[in-house]
């Protein structure tokens, strides 16, 4: 069991969502909690929170697309607190379009912000987990990975990167202390991009509370679990994992059951709402 206390934690996408929930539970482990977030407002209300539960939580406003500005980001904080023991890669953004409908802009910031920004911030801190022989890196994926998500290709796509990038390097890093995580959750309620929307989850597909993914990440951490699919409710993790693996047999039923369960319909209708309109905007300023 690896303890978390006392450790430096990197967290992005920490000013909103599920980050806010993973910060509360680090808090509850007793780490320092690096909060990386492009909300300078949301992430000073995080602190004030954190702060008075009696953790260490130091912010960082970032906007971890932008590749180029990851070093100068991690030399600030390596010298404001020095080694990151853990990172968890959290930010996510999702655009949902018709495919052709998709700008080359568009295409970028989400693959950017979802995977290559997640891959830099590894490649810069793994060479000081290896001198250290220890570290643990945690990618928040999705069950979007698993199964495309029509409407939201990009995202699929670049979650399924993530999923896939984490695999083979956890097998590169065997035995030499350092450890990678994948959390994939299906649909959240009441935080994130789905409740950006304002539009349910289908109710065949179950939700789950963003609790259970902080929950799922301390886990993973301790346990030094390799992939946690979080998807409880009315359809359970045991037959998540079923599910998906006999898609990979059937294709084509598994999208049948993706019609049958409303995520055509849902992601088409998210496509036309006013407050995913305007939550792309904040995401973009």
């Amino acid at each position: 069991m690896t303890s978390i206390a006392g450790k430096t934690v990197l967290l992005t996408g920490a000013s909103r969502g599920i980050g806010v929930f993973i910060a509360r539970a680090l808090a509850k482990e007793q780490a320092t909690i690096i909060g990386v977030g492009r909300s300078h407002q949301q992430l000073d209300n995080l602190t004030t929170e954190l702060k008075a539960l009696g953790c260490n939580f130091i912010p960082f406003t970032c906007d971890i697309s932008n590749l180029s500005e990851l070093p100068i980001l991690l030399n600030k904080i390596n010298q404001i607190v020095g080694d990151v023991d853990i990172l968890i890669n959290n930010a996510g953004i999702e655009i949902y379009r018709s495919f052709p409908d998709y700008s080359l802009a568009e295409m970028q910031s989400v693959i950017s912000t979802n995977l290559l920004a997640a891959m830099e911030l590894s490649r810069l801190l793994l060479p000081n987990m290896l001198v250290q022989n220890s570290g643990h890196i945690v990618n928040i994926a999705s069950l979007a990975a698993k199964k495309g998500h029509p409407y939201d290709s990009i995202y699929s796509a670049s979650k399924a990167g993530l999923l896939m990038w984490s695999d083979a390097v956890r097998q590169e890093l065997a035995d030499t202390g350092v450890e990678i995580s994948t959390i994939c959750p299906g649909y959240i309620a009441e935080q994130g991009m789905l409740a950006d929307t304002g539009i349910p989850a289908p109710s065949l597909s179950g939700t789950s509370q963003p609790e259970a993914v902080a929950k799922a990440v301390i886990q993973a951490i301790k346990k030094n679990q390799a992939e946690v699919i979080v998807n409880k409710d009315l359809i359970t993790v045991g037959l998540t994992k079923i599910l998906f693996a006999l898609w990979q047999f059937f294709p084509k039923f598994g999208d049948a059951i993706y019609r049958r369960i409303g995520v055509i319909a849902l992601n088409k209708k998210r496509r036309q709402t006013k407050n995913y309109s305007n939550s792309i905007n904040l995401l973009h300023k």
